[in-house]
Formats: C-alpha cells, structure tokens, sequence
C-alpha cells in the first residue's frame, strides 16, 4: 500500500507547490488516494467532506477557548486541509480533473478563507489577545470580551471576501487573455527556475508571501505557542496588501 502511494504521490504532484505540501501533506494525501481510488467516492464528494471537517475545525475555535482546544480545533482544520489535497490528487490520479472541479474547489476554499478571519477574531474576543495601538505606535494587549477583537474580526472578513473578489475578477479571460484549460489541472512538477538574480530575489519574496497566506502551512505553529492573535493580524494583513496592490493595478489599468 505505501509503494501505491508513493507512487500516486510521484504521479499527481503540482508545480509551484508549497513545501508544506510537497514533503507533509500530499504525502500523506496519497496514501489516501490509493485507499479511495477503487471506491466509487468522487473527488467533489472529497471536497464537500472537507469543508464539512473545516466548519467544524472552527467551531472548535470558538467552542473551546482554551489552549488545549487550540490544538484540537488546529488538528482539525489540518485533517481537512488533507481532505482538500486528495480530491485534487484523486482527480488527477483518475485522469477526471475538470475545469468545474477546480473552481468548486476554488469556491469552497473561498469560504473556509472568510470563515478563519471572522471566527479566529470571535475567539480572540473570548480569549484577549494582543493588538497593534495606532494611538501608541506599539502593541497592547486586549481583555477578553474586548469589542475591538469582534471589529477586527468585520474588517478582517471584509478584507478577505474583497481580496477574493479581485482574485476572481483579474483571473477572468477578458482580463487576463488566458482561458484555463483542462490540462493546466494535471500539472507536473517540472518548471523553469528564474536565471537572474533579480528573478530570483523577486521568486523568493513570492514564495514567502504565499506561505505567509497559506495558513495551512503554518497555523498549526501558531497553536503550539498560544499565539493565535499574531496569526489572526499577519493573515489579514498579508490580504490587506494584496488588495491594496490589486487595486493599485485596477487604478492604473482604468483610471485612465
């Protein structure tokens, strides 16, 4: 069973993937794959379950303010974010990877994204945390049931929805002159590594942006120390600038 999905593993890696993924995740989503794929379990099914496990994830968030329910709202989450690398691979595997799959898995991702910033910040409502103070130009801490959590929360999840709306928006063909075909979703892991140095600088500080944003990557750190609220301001941070870089492209392309 685990050669099966060793194999599976080798077969169905993407390009441009996470090292999270690449040496944690599909790892392990392989092996369930190789268990899955005689069954007549469907990769959409997959993608239904894990945002099921996801809603549940952060639930527990919420339900379990302490520092043990922490963790278990993290293991969790992870356990879904495992689910949400096996319908992909399943897809490949199978060679049944469509165009409505991947934006059905786009859109559930969508909503977990909305979910973790307002759910994060009404437990940290519950919990107190810490938080930048404009007024002081430093850090302070917050009481629990502080209200100033519940509006970060608004703001975060107003945020994120926005940044998701410009991803949508940019990566329409009228835009961006490129129509995703089927065979993009049966990527390989081969691609062309950036020669100059500047390419190269400029592929790193992307790929550190996108772990930043990949929560899966590293929320699970976060968790360990208790420090959910430095989690919550970097992830809706990270977002902010993304949108205020988008719309800065949007401005330029039709202000004018």
């Amino acid at each position: 069973m685990f050669a099966k999905g060793w194999r599976i593993y080798k077969e169905t890696r993407k390009k441009h993937d996470l090292l999270f993924n690449v040496y944690v995740m599909r790892p392990i989503a392989a092996q369930i794959v190789g268990i899955l794929a005689p069954t007549p379990i469907t990769p959409n099914q997959l993608t239904l379950l894990n945002l099921g496990i996801f809603v549940v994830a952060i639930a527990l968030f919420v339900a379990l303010p302490t520092h043990q329910g922490e963790l278990i709202a993290v293991g969790v989450l992870e356990l879904s974010y495992c689910f949400d690398c096996v319908d992909g691979m399943l897809a490949r595997h199978k060679k049944i990877a469509s165009k409505e799959g991947h934006l059905f898995d786009f859109f559930t991702d969508e909503i977990k994204a909305v979910l973790l910033a307002g759910l994060v910040a009404v437990r940290l409502y519950r919990t107190g945390g810490l938080a930048p103070s404009l007024s002081q130009l430093r850090v302070v801490t917050w009481p629990e049931m502080a209200p100033g959590f519940l509006l970060a929360g608004i703001a975060g999840t107003i945020v994120l929805a926005s940044a998701i709306s410009l991803t949508n928006f940019v990566r329409r063909p009228e835009l961006s002159g490129r129509e995703s075909t089927v065979e993009a979703h049966y990527e390989t892991v081969v691609e062309e590594k950036p020669k100059s140095i500047v390419g190269r600088l400029a592929s790193l500080v992307t790929t550190f942006l996108r772990f930043l944003n990949h929560y899966p990557s590293h929320i699970w750190i976060f968790a360990i120390l208790g420090r959910m609220d430095v989690f919550f301001w970097m992830y809706v941070s990270i977002n902010a600038l993304y949108l205020a870089r988008g719309w800065l492209g949007i401005v330029l392309r039709f202000g004018r």
